[in-house]
C-alpha cells in the first residue's frame, strides 16, 4: 500500500501546485504552465484509479 500512499501524496502536491498556479496566473486556464500542471495531476489520478481498479477487480 505504500505505492498508493506515495501516489496520494503526489496527487495532493500536484493539486496544490495547480491551485497555486491558477491563483498566480489570475485564472488564465489557457496558460501553458497551468495546462501542463493539470495534465500531470490528471495522469496521477488516472494511475491511482487504475491501481485501485486492479486491486478491487473492477
Amino acid at each position: 500500500m505504500s505505492e498508493l500512499n506515495n501516489l496520494m501524496n503526489d496527487i495532493e502536491k500536484l493539486r496544490k501546485k495547480l491551485h497555486d498556479l491558477i491563483n498566480e496566473k489570475n485564472v488564465d486556464l489557457a496558460d501553458p504552465e497551468i495546462i501542463t500542471a493539470s495534465q500531470m495531476l490528471n495522469a496521477a489520478i488516472t494511475k491511482y484509479t487504475e491501481i485501485i481498479s486492479n486491486k478491487t477487480g473492477r
